[in-house]
């Protein structure tokens, strides 16, 4: 066995926990809610199609927009709750159409014949419409039960623990076999609670069916042993765990899962229980980090000066670094100091393709770029840098096409779009050999690194202490190295981590 597969397996007991409690939470409170809705839906016209309505747009939302929305609604909360709700929400649509249908599949003549002995209405739902409903229903439970378990995935990116974390750290630090680890135990738990619902509903088809009583009490048991030893795993999720002393996160690509595993390496050093919450988006870390549900990320200041502060222009990196300070003390956020290394936006090219153009600069693209393709990352395109360079340079490409960032570096090399929005400290910027393209007209943002940390988290002295050693101890180059270490090289986030430990204690 691989030492990199070894290493995925170690962590499938806690995904996998993590993701069955998750998934059944929100199928039971999908099915408490839904079939109630369902049964309100067939007994009242006027309801019926306002809610089927409702839950129908609900399932048109992106299940990316429903987590950020929940998220927003929650108050920058992380974790559980979010994604919990968030799913249940996304259960709820197939479990309601198919009690309705189901209800009203019944036949009329056994409703009258019902009626005809005297049986009330609610008798009528109760002991004749939802039993002979009930394998439509429970066909409607098994649909929303797959497609929780693959919509689960997704909340890794709300910080919910789940198969996802092998998903979006394999993808982004191109390590396949974490993917497919990730994919292939996703798949397996939809197939497994789908059998298990299966089994279920036929025993109870079977109830009232003369069947060797022996066979039958043997399945029986099968299936509560196997629904108890379900619930056992998923429950103890519940139970009191140690708490962790403080909360690291990162964003969803490597320089962030790098610099997350060394700012809690050195907590941990220096005592502290910490998780680490990876793969969340800029917007989710910088509202948990203002309300204490997150206590220590790397942001940029870039993405505080356009995002946050809602900046327009571009004064130079030091008035940048000094206005985002003063702006972060105001918001009640403790800026712990700078990294040392920027990584920022610059346009790229295959330098092969730029010779070919005589191109070193973004002046030297605009006769050509009306007929390029340009690559970006997810965010790049509706960020305000995009929006300024367009306007400064009076500058469009004939398609502008979105990526994970892993991707966006195989679609230059691939000759798949012309010029992407590379990361300067991005290893693979001089492992495929792309030229960055000067911006005369100063159109892009600096990127300093900054290490943010909630102010219940400053307030320790030994907190601050563990970490002093980071702020200015990462120049570009060494950041670059570490990047190419998991990016070119294949190496793990951890290899990278003690890397630049390792480089740093020279200092």
């Amino acid at each position: 066995m691989s030492d990199n597969l070894r290493e995925q397996l170690l962590l499938l007991p806690a995904y996998f926990q993590g993701h069955l409690l998750l998934t059944l939470a929100a199928i039971t409170m999908g099915v408490l809610i839904s079939v109630p809705l369902g049964v309100w839906a067939e007994q009242s016209a006027r309801a019926k199609q306002p809610l089927l309505a409702t839950v129908s747009i609900i399932q048109t939302f992106p299940s990316l927009a429903i987590l950020a929305l929940v998220v927003a609604l929650l108050g920058g909360r992380i974790g559980f709750l979010p994604a919990f709700i968030a799913l249940t929400l996304y259960s709820m649509l197939p479990i309601v159409r198919n009690t309705v249908t189901g209800l009203e599949s019944v036949s009329s003549s056994v409703i009258e014949a019902a009626k005809g002995i005297g049986m009330s209405p609610r008798q009528i739902l109760r002991e004749v419409k939802l039993p002979l409903a009930m394998p439509v229903i429970v066909a409607g439970i098994r649909t929303a039960m797959v497609w929780t378990v693959g919509l689960a995935t997704l909340s890794t990116l709300v910080g919910a623990t789940s198969f996802g974390n092998y998903i979006f750290t394999g993808i982004q630090t191109r390590n396949l076999v974490a993917v497919t680890v990730g994919s292939l135990a996703s798949a397996g738990l939809a197939v497994g609670l789908d059998s298990l619902v299966a089994a279920i509903q036929w025993l109870l088809e079977k109830r009232n069916e003369a069947v060797d009583s022996s066979r039958l009490r043997r399945i029986r048991l099968s299936v509560y042993g196997v629904i108890a030893l379900v619930s056992a795993v998923a429950l103890y999720g519940l139970l009191p765990q140690p708490r962790a002393d403080f909360v690291v996160a990162g964003k969803v690509f490597t320089e962030q899962y790098i610099m997350a595993g060394l700012l809690a390496g050195e907590l941990e050093q220096a005592g502290f229980m910490v998780d680490q919450h990876l793969g969340l988006g800029s917007d989710v870390l910088y509202e948990a980090i203002s309300n204490g549900t997150v206590d220590l990320y790397v942001e940029y200041t870039g993405t505080i000066w356009a995002n946050y502060m809602n900046r327009e222009g571009n004064p130079g990196r030091e008035a940048i670094r000094n206005a985002v300070v003063d702006y972060l003390d105001q918001q009640g956020v403790v800026a712990v100091g700078f990294t040392g290394f920027q990584n920022r936006y610059a346009l790229a090219m295959r330098r092969d393709r730029a010779e070919e153009l005589g191109v070193i600069s973004i002046d030297d693209l605009l006769p050509y770029a009306d007929d390029l393709l340009a690559g970006a990352d997810l965010e790049f395109f509706g960020r305000p840098e995009w929006l300024r360079l367009r306007d400064l340079y009076n500058m469009d490409f004939a398609e502008k096409l979105t990526f994970d960032p892993s991707l966006m570096y195989t679609a230059l090399v691939e000759r798949q779009v012309d010029v992407i929005s590379a990361y300067t400290t991005d290893g693979r910027v001089a492992a495929f050999d792309l030229l960055l393209l000067d911006d005369p007209r100063n159109a892009l943002l600096a990127y300093d690194g900054i290490i943010l940390a909630s102010t219940k988290a400053a307030a320790q002295p030994a907190f601050m202490q563990a970490i002093e050693s980071i702020v200015d101890g990462i120049p570009d180059q060494l950041m670059r190295q570490a990047n190419r270490l998991v990016d070119v090289d294949g190496e793990s986030i951890n290899v990278a981590v003690e890397f630049l430990h390792a480089e740093m204690a020279k200092n």
